[in-house]
């Protein structure tokens, strides 16, 4: 089985999946290899990357607290972090990274399920990134709810730094990592990672983890590349990416997913 990040991995700096990136997906799907995306996206943001690869693949969303099939656009598990843990944590997110804002991440039926609001943000929540799901609300509706992660923003912070801070006062209650340096970390259910979740896939698939092999950049994909039977983190991976692999491959924006997937499937 092959399970592969998404951003700053299988797509290029445009956000798009190359020419050759397709054709060595393609080229593995044919040979009845199973492709997999581990991504810290919601399931909302997979129909893009879908578009690009021709191909709806299961999907580890939300840094492994969702297993979502594109193909029939059906939510298969999720785990949530409950209201009186989303509760305490955004106190002790507050007290100890003084002007930080609060998002929920939440999950529905399928990935753009109407009746269920997604994404929710608090009025002190700074987008890291363009974000067309922003819903502001007031900070007690954001853990009004159980959700699939919360998102902790501070502008101009470093997130290694904020990760620091809180990961020591969490005491197991949630699971924390960061998938960009720019001030945002997630929280998730106890025990949740990439590694978790594929390991829920490759069981469903009948994959030993042997067999693995995996592509990722940064600390969120570290549970799953020590997880691969192989895992390679992107030459423009964050050093934590780069110790946890067995390789490091050519950067994402010089096709480095497809050049290692162009050794077994050409």
């Amino acid at each position: 089985m092959v399970a592969t990040d998404v951003d700053g991995t299988l797509i290029d700096n445009g956000e798009q999946v190359s020419t050759r990136t397709k054709a060595a997906v393609d080229a593995l799907i044919a040979d009845g290899v199973p492709f997999v995306l581990a991504t810290g996206r919601p399931p909302r943001w997979i129909d893009p990357v879908v578009d690009g690869l021709g191909y709806a693949p299961l999907c580890v969303c939300a840094n492994g607290a969702v297993i979502y099939d594109s193909a029939s656009d059906r939510i298969l598990s999720a785990r949530t972090l409950d209201v009186e843990t989303l509760a305490w944590a955004a106190d002790l997110a507050e007290r100890l990274l003084p002007g930080c804002g609060l998002a929920a991440e939440r999950i529905g039926q399928s990935a753009h399920d109407a009746a269920t609001t997604q994404f929710v943000s608090s009025p002190e929540y700074e987008h890291a990134w363009l974000n067309p799901d922003d819903t502001r609300v007031s900070r007690a509706e954001v853990i009004a709810s159980p959700a699939i992660k919360m998102l902790i923003r501070l502008p101009g912070a470093l997130s290694g730094d904020m990760r620091a801070v809180l990961e020591p006062a969490l005491g197991g209650r949630a699971d924390l990592t960061y998938s960009t340096d720019h001030g945002l970390i997630e929280l998730s259910a106890p025990g949740v990672t990439k590694a978790t979740g594929l390991a829920t896939v490759a069981q469903r698939l009948g994959v030993q983890h042997s067999a693995l092999i995996a592509f990722g950049d940064m600390p969120n994909d570290v549970p799953m590349l020590r997880l691969a039977g192989h895992g390679v983190a992107m030459g423009n991976a964050h050093q934590e990416a780069k110790d946890a692999a067995d390789e490091v491959a050519a950067p994402n924006h010089e096709d480095g997913v497809a050049q290692v997937l162009e050794r077994w499937w050409a």
